[in-house]
């Protein structure tokens, strides 16, 4: 359980978008109207060079949220000793306002697999997860969020819904969560469920982040649709209304346009960084709900 005086996320409600090298100087001359920035942990674990300098620079002007993809939070075996050091020694020097995982698993044995796999939600999961967020905020000093994921799939086993099983992971451990409206539209689409009835089961006084991403279309072996959560494109109209739906039950919090793949120019992602502070416009400043024990 997290110890109440480590240090929390501390993102502005205001519009951010994920670090690309290839955008430095159009954001160094034209932020508006981005708030903070989100990097990658696994980019920036080397000892020097050209990638931290220019962290260093952003850093004095922005708010930088880092978050991890290798950590492997929902695997069997224990926590890579030697990348959680690297990810402490990042966090130690960089003092982000925010750092997340997924909640997913990415290695087995000495074998890592460049994927997010999905968990089913049984006790025994939720025992292991647990224990992982335990010892990274343990080691880190710091409170962890933990992102909800995409899913194509299913496991019968499951005995928690997905909302349940975050907010039970998040009371147990004291990290907070990461809301991917995205990925609850994927899932959603996927598995046959209303994102809006998933958003509303949500524990949203436990976020502290919010990501809005690209998707792929595409079809199953039945011709049903399939969604490929793919950060390779613009938000699509119905994320954005779901966020809406979101917002309106959460108050304003931090958002994140996330595009990792096909990577636009600045101007493509400053435009979706304004549709982000369009959507927090439109939704009045609230106290947040209280966090359940």
């Amino acid at each position: 359980m997290l110890d109440d005086n480590r240090p929390s996320h501390g993102l502005p409600a205001a519009p951010g978008v994920g670090y690309k090298p290839q955008h430095y100087a159009e954001i160094i001359a034209d932020a508006a109207p981005v708030a903070w920035l989100e990097i990658h942990a696994e980019n920036y674990m080397g000892d020097g060079g050209r990638p931290l300098a220019q962290l260093r620079a952003l850093s004095e002007r922005f708010a930088i949220s880092v978050h991890g993809v290798g950590l492997s939070i929902g695997g069997e075996g224990p926590l890579d000793a030697g990348h959680l050091s690297r990810l402490k020694h990042l966090c130690d020097w960089l003092h982000p306002a925010s750092f997340s995982e997924h909640l997913a698993w990415s290695s087995h044995d000495s074998q890592f697999l460049n994927d997010l796999l999905p968990l089913p939600y049984t006790d025994a999961t939720l025992r292991r997860v647990c224990a992982h967020i335990d010892e990274v905020q343990d080691v880190t000093g710091r409170q962890m969020l933990l992102e909800n994921p995409s899913s194509y799939l299913a496991f019968a086993e499951s005995t928690w819904d997905e909302p349940a099983f975050l907010d039970e992971v998040a009371r147990r451990t004291g990290c907070g969560l990461l809301l991917d409206v995205n990925n609850v539209f994927v899932s959603a689409t996927n598995l046959g469920f209303s994102p809006q009835a998933y958003i509303e089961a949500f524990p949203l006084a436990r976020v502290g982040e919010i990501h809005l991403g690209g998707h792929d279309e595409d079809e199953d072996d039945h011709g049903a649709p399939l969604l490929v959560d793919s950060h390779g494109r613009a938000v699509v109209d119905p994320v954005w209304a779901l966020l809406d739906h979101t917002l309106a039950r959460s108050g304003p919090k931090p958002l994140l346009i996330e595009w990792d793949n096909d990577v636009p120019g600045w101007p493509v992602l400053r435009a979706e960084a304004r549709r982000a502070q369009d959507a927090l416009a439109r939704v009045p400043a609230r106290v947040p709900a209280r966090i359940p024990a």
